[in-house]
């Protein structure tokens, strides 16, 4: 005969079962049956619930994660614009830098005044309009418009500087300067023959100094001749481009040779006597496409 005996807090008293009796026998087997079948309840409904969080946990993490690639995807994006943007700016910069270089160069060729154009600050600018965020496409239309102005401003500069450098070039290769110290004695055109000759037409100036004073060029040019010709003696002859050219004659010694590159105001020379000459003097000339002209209007001209 197999006795259980049950002891529990709810319990008065512990109870014995007796499973020699039938009725005890099978109420027991049915209170184990009945606490076996919950338990398996239990446990399957436990394992359904805890395998149905476990579902809704991996779709919220494949969620996040696709957010996260995306985040990655949309942020590398923007810091691509951002690098475009930066480049273009950069290069605009490099573009603002020349302009303000050519800009700088042109006020001191064009003899601008001081202030005139002051590149290194920004002009003033205003309005009375509400501002609102830029989108990146238009900001990049912007700056394309912008680097289009900067290119036509520049040829437009390029053209100016080059206006204003050949005026330079041609104003120095024009003769402008005194070409020794002293002044005029003899002037161009008709005149008396110096040796007592009647009259006869003087092809240039003279030009009264000291022997052994310096003669100069009186713009900038190449040497053309230098040496001996009948009735000027020494005499030194620049090419100045643009159809002028100087003679510079009766010189104690002539100081360049042919091929000589002179600038305005270069010593080529000294004052002499030689050839058909009464004195020491520089007798000069100017040419203008092979016809001669008054020298005074250009030194007239310099002086004014």
């Amino acid at each position: 005969m197999m006795n259980v005996i049950i002891a529990a807090n709810f319990l008065r008293s512990p109870k014995k079962l007796a499973f020699d009796q039938p009725k005890v026998a099978a109420t027991a087997i049915g209170a184990v049956t009945l606490v076996l079948g919950l338990a398996f309840t239990a446990g399957f409904l436990t394992r359904g619930a805890d395998g149905a969080a476990k579902a809704e946990i991996a779709r919220l993490q494949a969620e996040f994660d696709q957010q996260a690639i995306e985040l990655v995807a949309a942020r590398d994006e923007a810091q691509l614009e951002v690098n475009a943007i930066a480049a273009r700016v950069g290069e605009l910069q490099a573009q603002a830098n020349r302009l303000n270089a050519l800009g700088d160069r042109l006020t001191q060729v064009g003899k601008l005044k001081d202030g005139e154009f002051n590149f290194s600050e920004l002009p003033g600018q205003g309005g009375s309009e509400s501002a609102e965020d830029v989108p990146s496409m238009e900001l990049l239309g912007s700056l394309d418009a912008l680097e289009a102005q900067f290119a036509h401003s520049g040829r437009q500069l390029s053209v100016l500087e080059s206006m204003l450098f050949n005026q330079r070039v041609d104003s120095q290769a024009t003769p402008h300067r005194m070409p020794a110290p002293g002044y005029i004695s003899s002037r161009y055109g008709s005149r008396s023959d110096p040796f007592g000759r009647g009259r006869a037409h003087h092809a240039g100036i003279d030009i009264d100094a000291n022997m052994g004073d310096p003669v100069t060029a009186a713009a900038e040019g190449v040497v053309s001749f230098s040496g001996w010709r009948n009735g000027y003696g020494n005499v030194v002859e620049i090419d100045h481009g643009n159809g002028y050219k100087t003679r510079y004659a009766h010189n104690q010694a002539n100081l360049v040779k042919a091929g000589d590159v002179v600038r305005a105001d270069q010593m080529i020379a000294k004052v002499g006597s030689t050839g058909r000459s009464t004195g020491s003097h520089l007798h000069f000339e100017v040419t203008l496409n092979g016809r001669q002209v008054n020298p005074r209007n250009y030194l007239d001209r310099a002086r004014g």
